[in-house]
């Protein structure tokens, strides 16, 4: 896809650099222009390395090429981040004095802008107007965060993190999957847990969240009723959930469990994509472990496997069950081996498989994944962002469930 990403003249562009990598990195072509005044804060070198392509702001450059009809003509999608006040006030006159603002008026494709700028600018019932009539207009205009500004000052106006404009925008242009989840109510599991060693330290993993995030969007944006268990997911991360979805907090794995079987009495799909820790301590000291001379022996108890107590004692009847496994695979055998025995052992309607470490999986804004149905055959293969990803879960989800008959063991409590 053809990307066009704006930068106006703010000082958070320099959080676009991460969304143009962030872009490229999925394979997207990207051409980037700036304004003047934006490239006070981040250099033309800079967008041209990361992007692989020229850089110009101005109308009278790449005259031959008509670049001022050329670039808006030619795009998939255009993204501005950030979107100053400036920036929406000319895009709301319908200016066209550089290269942005004329790529904004040429531009049919699908146009997203991120606004940044200080609370009091947002806030200005001439800002307020500018929004108004962009979205009128079929432009998308993202909220901006509330968080730390340029100062010392805090309020609205923080430029949402990449990862969230990316998702957003990418959002826009993906193949509409409709309400094919509308009237069905979903549990998802996200993050990772923690078993306390003492009231400092625990055992934990990697995970961020990410991933079971995404689905809980996704599951919503299809019209189903979401309850998302969050273990230790970060507020940034977990701000990427959107509106209308139920978070309930929790940290341990036993305190997964629970609020994972107390939501799914009322659920038909269960998806347990948090990585939840295999073993806890036998004991908790009450007060930190302090260094003594001597190397500790930690006695370690296996917790609950909760996908296998899902499958075996299902909170609702009927239910449908979908466990992750993060493999990286051995001596003993590939991601894939690995993951089919795990299918078969756990017994869930179906697995979905993602190789970890080396830079794959864990933290990271991209996933690819493997799904398999009880019996360890492949069903489905996907790869891109994690909200991507996630669409393509909901599509094995949706898939099954609608091949099942009703009744006992069927699909009897997910209508349609």
């Amino acid at each position: 896809m053809r990307i066009v990403l704006g930068v106006a003249g703010g000082i958070a562009a320099y959080k676009s650099v991460l969304l143009l990598r962030l872009l490229r990195e999925q394979g997207h072509a990207v051409r980037v222009v700036p304004t003047r005044a934006s490239l006070e804060f981040v250099g033309r070198a800079t967008w041209e390395a990361i992007s692989g392509e020229p850089v110009t702001t101005d109308v009278f450059e790449d005259v031959d090429q008509v670049a001022h009809v050329a670039v808006g003509k030619s795009a998939d999608l255009v993204v501005v981040a950030p979107a100053t006040a400036d920036l929406l006030a000319r895009a709301a006159a319908g200016r066209a004095d550089d290269l942005l603002t004329a790529t904004l008026l040429v531009a049919r494709c699908p146009v997203l802008l991120a606004p940044a700028m200080h609370t009091e600018m947002w806030e200005h019932p001439a800002t307020v107007a500018n929004v108004a009539t962009l979205r009128a207009r079929g432009v998308h205009v993202l909220e901006p965060a509330t968080g730390r500004l340029t100062g010392t000052d805090s309020g609205p106006g923080r430029l949402p993190e990449p990862e969230q404009i990316a998702e957003a925008a990418l959002g826009l242009v993906r193949p509409p999957h409709g309400s094919d989840l509308g009237g069905r109510r979903v549990v998802v599991s996200a993050g990772g847990t923690r078993e306390p060693l003492d009231p400092v330290r625990f055992l934990g993993n990697r995970s961020s969240g990410r991933q079971g995030v995404a689905l809980a969007r996704s599951a919503a944006e299809r019209g189903a009723a979401v309850t998302l268990v969050a273990a230790n997911v970060a507020p940034d991360v977990l701000a990427g959930v959107g509106s209308g979805v139920e978070v309930v907090h929790v940290e341990t794995g036993e305190e997964l469990r629970a609020s994972v079987r107390a939501a799914a009495l009322e659920a038909d799909v269960v998806v347990m994509a948090a990585a939840v820790a295999d073993y806890r301590p036998a004991s908790v000291a009450p007060t930190k472990i302090k260094k003594s001379g001597e190397v500790p022996t930690i006695e370690l108890v296996e917790t609950t496997d909760v996908l296998r107590e899902l499958v075996a004692d299902p909170p609702r009847p009927g239910q449908l069950v979908v466990g992750f496994a993060a493999e990286t695979g051995d001596t003993t055998g590939s991601v894939l081996d690995h993951a089919r025995t795990k299918a078969r052992r756990k017994g869930a309607d179906l697995l979905v498989v993602n190789p970890v470490g080396d830079g794959r999986g864990f933290g990271t804004t991209t996933n690819e994944i493997t799904v398999l149905d009880r019996t360890g055959d492949v069903v489905a293969t996907a790869a891109g962002t994690k909200a991507e990803v996630a669409h393509a879960v909901w599509d094995a989800v949706v898939a099954v469930a609608d091949g099942r008959p009703s009744g006992p063991g069927g699909a009897a409590t997910m209508p349609a």
